[in-house]
């Protein structure tokens, strides 16, 4: 998700970026609402959905790889960069666009990605349940080690309300930093945009082994 808000942040611009964050973040939210209803939990008991969710996630995050590589080139400024007179409208419409194509890719990559549904299985569900949750012990991979570190009172809306909030903050702050940055270094966009492009395909073929190895296994 971050890899396509950089990405879109700064080759399109702020408000594109921040949409892009708002399109995994509605995602979260349907999950959320999912998760509490019980529907979720469908998705974890079918392991053969679950990894065509995966292929589906990994061959989405090819596309856009590929689509990020392209913005490699496009994002160089040219040396003349400004918009020529009557422009504006055209500039307008355009990131308009691409701000609504920002959106869309996170909502659908944040949509077909099993370890949301699994977030959404573990930690999100404990939001609601009165008790304690140990955020940190649920990270794929490494939460052994980090189990402990961070653990939360859980059952109130208001912790709810705080997540959301976080990450509304979250998607409205780092896209307005890497635009920041990006107006002070010349060459910052073709590399977060190339950085947006490998992590993209890596993640992306990781997702189609695994589903590979699920069907084939």
């Amino acid at each position: 998700m971050n890899a396509i808000i950089a990405e879109e942040s700064v080759v399109h611009g702020w408000l594109s970026g921040f949409k892009a964050g708002l399109g995994a973040m509605t995602a979260d939210a349907i999950f959320f609402v999912l998760a509490a209803l019980g529907v979720v939990a469908f998705v974890e008991a079918f392991p053969t959905l679950r990894a065509a969710m995966v292929g589906v996630g990994g061959v989405l995050m090819l596309y856009f790889a590929y689509g990020a590589a392209q913005d490699v080139r496009s994002s160089f400024r040219p040396a003349d960069a400004g918009v020529e007179e009557g422009g504006d409208a055209a500039v307008s419409a355009g990131s308009d666009r691409t701000a609504a194509t920002g959106f869309t890719k996170a909502f659908v990559l944040a949509l077909t990605n099993p370890y949301q549904i699994l977030f959404w299985l573990t930690i999100g569900v404990g939001l609601l349940d009165p008790g304690t949750l140990d955020v940190l012990a649920e990270t794929p991979y490494v939460g052994g080690s980090l189990a402990g570190l961070l653990v939360v009172e859980t059952g109130s809306p208001a912790l709810v309300v705080g997540f959301f909030g976080g990450i509304l903050v979250w998607v409205t702050g780092f896209p307005a930093a890497l635009v920041g940055a990006e107006r002070r270094v010349e060459s910052l966009a073709p590399v977060v945009a190339g950085a947006s492009a490998l992590v993209l395909a890596g993640f992306g073929v990781l997702f189609l082994s695994q589903a590979a190895g699920a069907f084939l296994g």
